[in-house]
């Protein structure tokens, strides 16, 4: 019974990490992303294309023998998929510009104070507060 409990404990350990909950929640975003793509093209896009091209591809297909080919709904899928493709690629775009613009500019780190100086006479590198030089025992400012 000990090996139950572990296994349920692993489980539990794999189930509660962040990335896994993460991946979640992106899979159910992205299938409610997904429904307002497609309602957005097959509502609105579709049928704009259908005004300018005139021509309804589903209804495309080719007899042969005792089977038929319905290659115009397979020609329509592609062209919904390239559209849908296209209206995320520009949403996207659209969405990093504005994150983009929102993010604070950062402005540049001023350089780090000198931890080091020159020594006057023997030009070795000492301490900046060494008020004797390591190398020389000269007396420094």
């Amino acid at each position: 019974m000990e090996k139950g409990k572990g296994f349920i404990h692993e489980f539990h350990q794999f189930i509660s990490r962040g990335n896994v909950m993460d991946m979640a929640v992106g899979v159910i975003i992205g299938g409610a992303f997904s429904s307002i793509i497609t309602a957005l093209v097959e509502n609105i896009i579709s049928p704009i294309l259908g005004i300018f091209g005139g021509m309804n591809f589903d209804e495309l297909s080719l007899n042969l023998g005792g089977a038929t080919l319905e290659y115009g709904k397979f020609l329509t899928a592609v062209i919904n998929f390239l559209i849908m493709a296209f209206v995320i690629f520009c949403l996207m775009k659209a969405v990093n510009g504005l994150m983009n613009g929102m993010k604070k500019k950062e402005e540049p780190e001023a350089p780090a104070a000198p931890t080091t100086k020159i020594c006057p006479y023997c030009k070795s590198e000492i301490p900046i507060d060494a008020t004797r030089c390591a190398h020389c025992t000269s007396e420094v400012e």
